[in-house]
This record gives structure tokens, sequence and C-alpha cells, in this order.
């Protein structure tokens, strides 16, 4: 089943490499998003299936984003290479922090895991 992966990364390079591997397990890509702004917007307009944030934006950090996103119920995978990962499970407890770089493969299995947890939810 194909679904929405929203990528919000101000890296270019990342942001791609990220496309390439939601699009790669057969997921429908939602980006990427360069500012918190953007995303918020998005967020509005089509309500993603999981998210990959990074936390530090060109317009600032991606909490008020992930705010939105962890109220709607939507999966949260941080990609960060600066964030504190204690700090972001404290906040986003079900949340998944994935350190930058990871492994393809590692980031694929987590996307995966996040939307079948969220598909068993929801089906039950």
């Amino acid at each position: 089943m194909t679904r929405s992966v929203m990528i919000v990364e101000d890296e270019l390079f990342v942001a791609l490499d990220l496309q390439d591997i939601v699009e790669e397990i057969g997921h429908r890509v939602l980006g990427p998003y360069v500012t918190v702004r953007e995303a918020l917007v998005a967020i509005e307009a089509d309500l993603p299936a999981c998210a990959i944030l990074d936390v530090q934006l060109l317009d600032g950090e991606v909490y008020p984003a992930a705010d939105r996103l962890r109220a709607a119920r939507v999966p949260i995978i941080f990609h960060s290479g600066h964030a504190d990962k204690t700090q972001l499970l404290g906040r986003y407890p079900d949340a998944a922090v994935c350190p930058k770089p990871s492994s393809p493969a590692h980031l694929q299995s987590v996307i995966e895991r996040l939307l079948s947890e969220k598909h068993g939810a929801t089906s039950v």
C-alpha cells in the first residue's frame, strides 16, 4: 500500500537522499519542505501517513510542525545530526530518532515499522 511520507529537511542533498529512500520502498513523498512555515501549510493541506523531520530548519526549530503532527497521531522520525535524543524522546515519546547520517536500510526499516504500527493500531 502506497502511503505519503512528509520530508522536512533544509539540506538539499540530504532531502534528495531521503526522497530516494522513501520512493525506493514504494511510498509517495510530500515535500521536501525547508522551513517550519512550509511544513505547517503542507500539514494543513495534506496530512501525511508519516513524517521525517530535521530539527534545525532555515526559519527555526521544527517543533511547531512536530506538535501538529503528534496531535494528528502522525508517526514522526526525527533525522538530525545536532538534536539531543533524550530531549526529543522526552517531548515526543512515540517518535523515532535517527542520527544523521543513517543508512538507507535503517531509515527504510524505521519508516516501515512506524507505518505498520500505525496501520495496525487503526485497523484493530
